[in-house]
């Protein structure tokens, strides 16, 4: 395997490594509470800490005790949230074990690194190019896409649906970490 694909790896497994700790102590905490959210109010959630993102880039402050790094994680966790309200929907009760959570948080964690492994081939790392804002300027868009996907009750006319866009999200915040982690 090239040596840039391995690195990628590492620091991708480490960095969605660091989300899964996240998610499955606010799972010891809450549960699966988030099952209640619809599939527009986690959309919403995303675009809250993608804005804050956005926000503090542009002030060159923030207020709020939160990294961001932290709000990039929660995107991948709203990311992976969304992702697995649409595989199970309503067929699952609200309150699911933390194994079974966990389960489908990790097949959704294969899904979408797949997808980062096959672009990457295809685009050769670009992404390590783009600026951290570029990163957070294409969530937003992601998400002001899924909003009108959901507008429109989910129908599109040759786009991708809602769930390559929650897809490409949790890569973007994904990228976004490894580069902040660059950077300290």
């Amino acid at each position: 395997m090239e040596r840039n694909v391995q690195r990628t790896l590492k620091q991708y497994d480490a960095a969605f490594a660091k989300c899964r700790d996240v998610f499955v102590k606010k799972t010891r905490d809450y549960g699966t509470s988030w099952r209640m959210l619809r599939p527009k109010s986690i959309t919403d959630q995303l675009y809250i800490k993608a804005k804050r993102i956005r926000t503090i880039d542009e002030k060159g402050t923030q207020k709020v005790d939160e990294s961001i790094e932290a709000a990039f994680e929660a995107c991948v966790n709203y990311g992976i949230m969304a992702l697995i309200q649409l595989k199970i929907n309503d067929s699952e009760p609200i309150e699911l074990s933390e194994e079974r959570v966990m389960e489908l948080y990790d097949e959704q964690y294969q899904v979408v690194k797949d997808l980062m492994l096959a672009k990457n081939h295809d685009y050769g790392e670009a992404w390590r190019e783009m600026r951290i804002s570029s990163d957070t300027d294409m969530i937003l868009t992601k998400l002001h896409r899924i909003k009108q996907i959901e507008d429109n009750m989910g129908k599109t006319l040759v786009s991708e649906g809602v769930e390559g866009h929650y897809q490409d999200i949790v890569n973007y915040s994904i990228f976004a970490m490894i580069k902040i982690g660059e950077e300290n």
